[in-house]
């Protein structure tokens, strides 16, 4: 069995969220929540998030076995590019900049160890 989160639109560019997920992918749900805990990256929050909420999809989802974090592995996670935000921040001599703010959508497919 297997379930899967999709967290949209977090406010993060992909490259730093990969930094993240590379971290845990392949992982045990109970050794993954334990890497992104004592990360320091801001990025973590959101992906410790979404890896709850697989992982709460997947026991929810079997009602007829006990099914515990420690039977569960990250079977994919992947980062894709979302919307980005063009803004303006003032330059010298009356130029301007392009600000570009960039977001992603993390998609986390957790799945039985068999």
């Amino acid at each position: 069995m297997e379930a899967k989160a999709v967290n949209r639109f977090i406010p993060s560019s992909p490259r730093k969220m990969r930094l993240v997920i590379d971290l845990i992918r392949g992982v045990s749900v109970d050794k993954a929540e334990e890497i992104l805990r004592f990360q320091t990256k801001h990025a973590t929050k959101d992906a410790f998030k979404t890896l709850h909420s697989a992982a709460a999809n997947l026991i929810n989802r079997e009602t007829d076995s006990r099914l515990e974090a420690s039977d569960l592995f990250v079977k994919e996670a992947f980062v894709d590019q979302g919307p980005t935000m063009k803004r303006i921040s003032p330059a010298p001599m009356g130029r301007a900049y392009r600000v570009r703010k960039r977001s992603c959508h993390l998609t986390i497919v957790v799945a039985t160890k068999q």
